[in-house]
This record gives C-alpha cells, structure tokens and sequence, in this order.
C-alpha cells in the first residue's frame, strides 16, 4: 500500500510541475508575439539612425518585455532543476526498492518448501502426517503462489515506473537545455537593445531645447483637442435624457469593468492616465486626460462596447467618434478615416475608424482613448481587461 501511495504522489507532483512549466512556456509565447508586435512597429519608424522619442518609447517596451520573458524563463529553468533532482531522487529509491524485491525474491526461490512443491508438488501434498496437516499444506500452496505472483507483478511494476522516471528525465533536460539556449539569447538581445536605448537617451538629451518646444507644442494642440472634446462629452450629457435600453447598456457597460475588449486589436500603453513627468525629460510635466495606445499602420479603432454614435468631430486634420453607452462615453481620437456616422449602432470590437499613422512624428501610429461617466472623465486602464 506505501507502494502504491508513494508512487501516486509523485506521478502527481510532476503532473502540478509540469502543467506550471507548459503555464511559462504558454506565457512566454505571448510575451515573444508581444516583442515582435513592437520590432515590428520599430520598423515602421522612418528608416533611419535619428533618435526620435517614438524610437525611445518603443525600445523602452521592448526592453520591458525582454526583461519579463527572461525572468519567466528563469523561473521555467528553476521549476525544472526542481523537477529534475526529484525525479533523480525518485529513480534512485526505485532503483534500490527494485534491487530488495530481486533480492527477496531470489531467496523465496531457494526456500526449501518452495523447491520440495516445484519438484513434485503432489508428493509434498501426500507426505503429510494427517488430514489436518494435507489441509494445511494446500492452503499453504495457494498462499505462497499468491505472494509469488504479487512479488513478480511487484518487480515488474517498479521496472515499469523506473522507466517512466528516465522518459521524464530526459523530457526535461532537453526542455532545461531549450530554456536555456533561449535565456542565452535573449540575454544578447536584451544587451543590445539597452545599449542602443542609451546611446538613443543619450542623443535626445542633447536635443532637448528643440524637443521640449516641440513637445510644448503637442502639448497645446492636445489641451485644444481635449477642450472640444469635454465641450461636446458636456453639452450631450446635460441633454440627454436616458430610455430604458439605454440604462440596460449602462448598467452592462458598468458590469464589465475590467473586461472591456482594447480599443485597438495589437499594440501597448504608450501614455498613462493622469499628471506624470515625461519619460526623457523629469522637467516637464505631463496631463494626460486619457491614455495613449501605441499599434501598427493601418490599425483601426475598435469600440469597447455596445453603443450608438454620438458625434463624430473634425479636430485639425484628424477625427474623433464619441460612442455613447447610456451614461457612459467612449472617445477615439486621432483618426485620419472614419468607418461610422452619427446615430450609427455599433457593437464591440467593430471598427470606427483608421488610426493616423503621422508622418511627422517618425511614423508614429498612436490612438488617444479616453472614458466618461457623465461629465466625469475617468482612468481607461482599469475598465479594460488585462
């Protein structure tokens, strides 16, 4: 019985070990698409070496997620050398149970009953002294062919698991030996993009009387964008009077906070919610009334939920579509093409419209998403799902 329990518990613990692994290496395949997302979108930079703040933020992500799919592999290398040892130790207990039964068993062979019932098993039967003592003998017979067979079918089960002990063992040193040619060569890649993170930090620095006007000027047109924005987010909600439908998706839009689709199919979080320093230059403060996210050329806008158009405003030479959820609003700004018209029922995820991939700001594609309630402006991160 502390055979069989032994064995059930570590056929289980390898069996949690390994499905944690497979979670890694699962994770590690998101975080790998994550990283060709952005190489991708550095290639859509304008092709040269001038260091621009796009180039900086991009190699700024990539070095974020090149640093969490390394510890993700340590971590992987780190469950399997656990893995490995136990399954070392696990073989060498086997190996040493099987050597006792081989040992338990060669000597039950040369036991003087058991030779007296191979070589005439009838003759032992017969010799008895009495009834009683015949009785005996048979019951004695069945007992230890019995025991025979459970000794045998013992023998052959240890072997049975000290070879599924080597299979495992080699699985996972050839998984150690994958892991680690990986974590080698993402440690190269890792070195390389931070030296050319730093060489970029480096030249934008010495810009930085150019860049921060420039920036101050980005800075005014979004402080106007945002303006007519809130004008128009305002002017509806003091008007707008909600009928049941509308409350219903309200009250659906509320619920699946934390689960709402991306607004944009691929890409990453380029600028956060609120008043921060820049990321290049800790002087000049920045408040940002949405958030920033950062995708490839050609991407569209996607609504995060059910709704009807509100407005669709003409901000300079781009768009904006306000999506209105009963009391609840959902903005999308810098698009160069529109997919919908006011009054038009939307669904999620459907496309609104094409995002401005800018020419003048080194082919940056970036859409500018921003949540109300009511008048309320408020923090997109959380009500969009992880």
């Amino acid at each position: 019985m502390k055979h069989w329990l032994t064995i059930i518990v570590i056929i289980c613990c390898v069996g949690l070990q390994a499905q944690t692994v497979k979670d890694l290496q699962q994770e590690q395949k998101k975080l790998q698409q994550q990283i060709q997302q952005t190489d991708k979108m550095l290639g859509e930079t304008k092709q040269n070496e001038k260091a621009t703040a796009n180039k900086l933020n991009l190699l700024n992500k990539d070095i974020k997620d090149r640093k969490r799919l390394i510890s993700n592999i340590n971590s992987e290398i780190t469950m399997l050398n656990r893995d490995i040892n136990s399954l070392n130790t696990r073989r060498t207990e086997l190996q040493d149970e099987l050597g006792q039964l081989q040992q338990d068993y060669a000597q039950l062979v040369r036991a003087t009953h058991y030779a007296d019932m191979q070589a005439s098993p009838l003759m032992f039967l017969f010799s008895a002294d009495n009834f009683q003592q015949l009785i005996r003998r048979i019951r004695y017979m069945q007992q230890f062919q019995q025991y025979r067979k459970n000794q045998v079918a013992k023998i052959q089960q240890v072997q049975t698991d000290i070879d599924i002990q080597n299979n495992l063992l080699t699985e996972r040193r050839q998984t150690r030996t994958q892991a680690l040619n990986t974590q080698k060569r993402e440690h190269d890649n890792l070195t390389r993009t931070e030296r050319k993170q730093q060489q970029m930090l480096s030249e934008l620095k010495k810009k930085e009387k150019d860049l921060t006007a420039q920036l101050k000027k980005q800075q005014k047109r979004a402080e106007e964008i945002n303006r007519k924005i809130d004008e128009m987010i305002r002017k509806q909600a003091s008007t707008t009077t909600l009928t049941k439908e509308q409350q219903l998706i309200a009250g659906g839009f509320e619920k699946n906070k934390g689960l709402l689709p991306w607004p944009i199919e691929k890409g990453f979080i380029s600028g956060t919610f609120g008043t921060h320093a820049h990321p290049i230059y800790p002087d000049i403060t920045i408040n940002n009334k949405g958030i920033y996210l950062q995708t490839q050329s050609g991407s569209s806008a996607r609504a995060v939920y059910e709704g009807e158009v509100s407005a669709c405003l003409v901000l300079g030479s781009t768009f904006a579509v306000i999506v209105q959820h009963g009391n609840y609003r959902t903005v999308y700004s810098n698009l160069d093409k529109l997919y919908v018209k006011q009054g038009d029922k939307v669904q999620p995820k459907q496309a609104l419209g094409r995002i401005l991939t800018d020419s003048n700001d080194d082919n940056k594609t970036e859409l500018f998403f921003q949540i109300y309630q009511d008048r309320t402006l408020l923090n997109p991160t959380p009500w969009l799902a992880k």
